[in-house]
C-alpha cells in the first residue's frame, strides 16, 4: 500500500480550513470547502442537523454565525485513507465549545467525524461530512460570560479613543 502523503496533508488542510471558516463566520470560505452535491449529518445529544447541497449546508451552518454566538471547533487525530487519485475518507476526533449569549447556554463536547472527500478542479473538497457525539454537556449559567472580544459583535459603549480597557 502506498501512502499518498501530499493528498493526506491537503485533506488535513481542508478540514482545518472548514473548522476555521465555521468559527470565523466566513460563509464564502465555508462554501468553497464543499462540492455542490455535498451532504451533512451532524448528530448531537439535543439535535440532528441534516442538509443536502452546498447552499443548504452553508445556509444551515451560517445560522450560528451571529452576535449571540461564540464557539470553537477543533478537529484532531485524523485517520485519512486515500482510495485513489480522486476519492478519500477521513475520521477525526472533534472537541468543541459554544456559548449562546441570548440564553446563557454553554455547550461542551466531543464527537467522531466520518467524512468523504473528492477531487474537483484539482482540489480536495468535502463530499459528505457527518459526526456522532461522544458526549455533549449542556449547562445554563446564572450569569453571562465576561467576553472581552467577540468576532461577530461590537460592544457598547465603544472604547474611547480606541484604547485598551484597564
Amino acid at each position: 500500500m502506498t501512502m499518498r502523503l501530499e493528498d493526506i496533508e491537503r485533506i488535513k488542510m481542508l478540514k482545518h480550513r472548514y473548522m476555521r471558516m465555521l468559527d470565523s463566520g466566513d460563509s464564502d470560505g465555508l462554501r468553497d470547502c464543499f462540492v455542490a452535491e455535498a451532504t451533512i449529518r451532524y448528530e448531537g445529544g439535543s439535535y440532528l442537523y441534516e442538509a443536502a447541497g452546498r447552499d443548504e449546508i452553508v445556509g444551515l451552518l451560517s445560522q450560528m454565525q451571529n452576535n449571540q454566538y461564540v464557539g470553537m471547533h477543533l478537529a484532531l487525530m485524523p485517520e485519512i485513507t486515500v482510495h485513489d487519485a480522486d476519492t478519500a475518507e477521513g475520521r477525526w476526533y472533534m472537541i468543541d465549545w459554544a456559548f449562546n449569549l441570548a440564553t446563557n447556554r454553554e455547550t461542551q463536547g466531543a464527537a467522531f467525524y466520518q467524512d468523504r472527500y473528492v477531487v474537483r478542479d484539482g482540489e480536495w473538497k468535502i463530499l459528505h461530512s457527518g459526526y456522532v457525539r461522544a458526549y455533549e454537556k449542556v449547562e445554563y449559567r446564572d450569569t453571562p460570560i465576561d467576553l472581552h472580544s467577540h468576532l461577530f459583535a461590537k460592544f457598547d459603549p465603544p472604547m474611547e479613543g480606541g484604547s485598551l480597557p484597564k
